[in-house]
């Protein structure tokens, strides 16, 4: 059985980079939530969010993750947000592999500010304050994962490196 893996973690983290190599890597499909949204609605999340709200937002998401469930070969970047519902973090354990990663919030910042694709980062108050608000919200729900990556100053390669030793010793799947 090849066990999808299941990328969570706060926007800029590195989920739709990493688990792109990653899936290029393992010869895995790449799935991007959001991505996979704005197919399904023909509207961007900033549309969506503004048309539909948050509430129905994450409905869509909880509808397309369940979706999902049973398919095997796959890397999932999620969205950042996914985590919040208790349903939802059911979910991702039920698909697979749920890898959570983080970076500072000065770091997370330089990699989001010429983003204006983030409707939750959208604001007056200065962006590493938004940032630091969403995580602290968020932390309970990205510690909920098998396992835990600061990318924090690492190349994409290194954090796919680290995130395949992990899943060949824990699922027992060569690459």
């Amino acid at each position: 059985m090849a066990l999808p893996i299941i990328l969570t973690g706060p926007m800029g983290s590195g989920k739709s980079s990493v688990g792109r190599l990653l899936a290029e890597r393992l010869g895995y499909d790449f799935v991007d939530l959001d991505a996979l949204l704005v197919e399904q609605t023909g509207k961007s999340i900033n549309r969506i969010f503004a048309e539909e709200g948050e509430t129905a937002f994450r409905e869509r998401e909880t509808e397309l993750l369940t979706s999902l469930t049973g398919r095997e070969r796959m890397v999932l970047a999620t969205g950042g947000g996914a985590v919040i519902r208790e349903q939802n973090r059911r979910l991702l354990h039920a698909l697979g592999l749920v890898a959570n990663l983080t970076a500072d919030v000065s770091e997370l910042a330089q990699r989001l500010a010429q983003a204006d694709d983030r409707p939750l980062l959208q604001g007056k108050q200065p962006l590493e304050a938004r940032i630091a608000g969403i995580m602290a919200e968020r932390e309970p729900f990205y510690a909920d994962a098998d396992i835990r990556i600061d990318t924090t100053g690492k190349t994409l390669e290194d954090v796919a490196a680290q995130l395949l030793v992990f899943y060949t010793e824990r699922c027992c799947t060569k690459p």
